[in-house]
């Protein structure tokens, strides 16, 4: 290790080796890049725990790109990555995300969310019951007023996948990982000097950038800072169901997308089994250690709900459950990706409230454009900056699972 790095990032997880990977590949960046992570195993890591999944229904314009630039990277994984000879394929299922209302309230907000969702030219239709019926014929629809179902750019892939290419990209390209962790961040005013591990050493830094995840208060608290993000438990299960849902052969194959109930309870395909979670109430903060499956989510709400929407839901069997934490912004719901507004040299990418795995190769390319440039050059990331944080300003995101 060098005594200075132009660059230091707080966590390699799929956030942070994003923006290692997109300073590297940029030929306006010369500068050096150190990501500090105390756990390379990522075995607690949100990206290594999440349902590792893709849209672009959301309710604000932004988001929606955010997301339709990550299923482009998604879709050209392969070819961006490589790494002597070697092509990382994401095993991308395309399977879409359905939503269903059945309250005037859960219908108003699909069609404000279609509004937003087809001014950026996302590919969602909006369909009546029997369009529903139709489409995916063992559904239970008498209770649904409005569903809304993503034709194209949405779906699933392998998490850890992701998060890997773009580390191991950015190691070919110079960047240095280290297993460590961040104890203390040395500041001079308003300017953020280096940051002190674990290990005793203390690196200078020219900027610092916060992509710890669900610990981001706690990173930001050492260079006297402060970010209302937060650790929030969720619990996904994988089942096996005796009776397979089978949909229209012109439709997806036939196959069930990513339905999100009216309910809060989502579902989808996992190989031959499926994969789902709630979103849980009461939905307290998470102790930063507590990483205990909620075993009761799946008797007492998920079961009934999957069972009342389809017959071929009645009879399921729990294979495998597993916990992680959203890196929830309580403000707002929405990442906070941007420059402090006085420690210029401290820039956040957090808050994504289960949304950091597809936003990622966004947030990486603006973080880095922030850093070689002193602005955003592609997508202008400035109305989820921090800003809005300190004037309690929420930027509202309606449709987060």
């Amino acid at each position: 290790m060098k005594e200075m790095y132009d660059v230091v990032i707080v966590g390699g997880a799929v956030i942070g080796s994003a923006v290692a990977y997109y300073l590297t590949s940029n030929p306006d960046f010369t500068g050096s890049v150190l990501v500090v992570e105390k756990d390379p195993t990522y075995v607690k890591a949100s990206t290594s725990l999440s349902s590792s999944s893709i849209r672009t229904q959301f309710s604000n314009p932004i988001n929606v790109k955010i997301s339709q630039y990550g299923s482009e990277v998604i879709r050209n994984f392969g070819e961006m990555m490589e790494v002597e000879g070697d092509k990382p394929d994401l095993n991308f299922h395309s399977g879409g995300y359905l939503f269903l209302a059945n309250t005037p309230e859960q219908v108003q907000i699909l069609r404000d969310n279609h509004k937003a969702q087809k001014s950026c030219g996302a590919d969602v239709v909006l369909w009546n019951r029997d369009d529903l019926a139709n489409a995916f014929p063992h559904l239970r629809v008498d209770d649904i007023e409005l569903a809304s179902y993503g034709q194209s750019g949405e779906g699933w892939f392998n998490n850890t996948g992701l998060m890997m290419g773009f580390k191991n990209k950015a190691r070919a390209q110079g960047a240095e990982f280290i297993k460590d962790e961040v104890t203390g961040i040395g500041h001079d005013g308003n300017t953020v000097t280096s940051v002190t591990l674990a290990s005793g050493q203390v690196v200078k830094a020219g900027t610092v950038v916060n992509c710890s995840g669900p610990r981001a208060a706690q990173t930001a608290r050492m260079a006297g800072l402060d970010i209302p993000v937060e650790p929030r438990k969720r619990t996904l299960f994988v089942f096996d169901c005796a009776k397979t849902p089978e949909g229209s052969a012109t439709v997806n194959n036939g196959r069930l997308p990513l339905m999100i109930d009216p309910s809060s309870v989502f579902c989808r395909p996992e190989g031959k089994y499926f994969l789902t979670g709630c979103a849980p109430d009461p939905d307290p903060t998470a102790d930063w250690d507590d990483f205990e499956p909620v075993y009761t989510d799946f008797e007492e709400i998920i079961w009934p709900a999957l069972a009342e929407r389809s017959e071929s839901f009645e009879a399921i069997k729990v294979i495998n459950q597993w916990a992680g934490h959203y890196a929830f912004n309580t403000l707002d719901h929405n990442m906070v990706v941007g420059r402090h507004p006085e420690v210029k040299n401290f820039i956040f990418a957090n808050g994504f409230s289960g949304h950091g795995l597809q936003q990622g190769p966004a947030t990486g390319r603006g973080v880095s454009e922030l850093i070689i440039y002193g602005g955003f050059r592609t997508l202008d990331l400035s109305p989820v900056g921090y800003e809005r944080i300190v004037e309690n300003r929420p930027f509202l995101e309606k449709a987060v699972i």
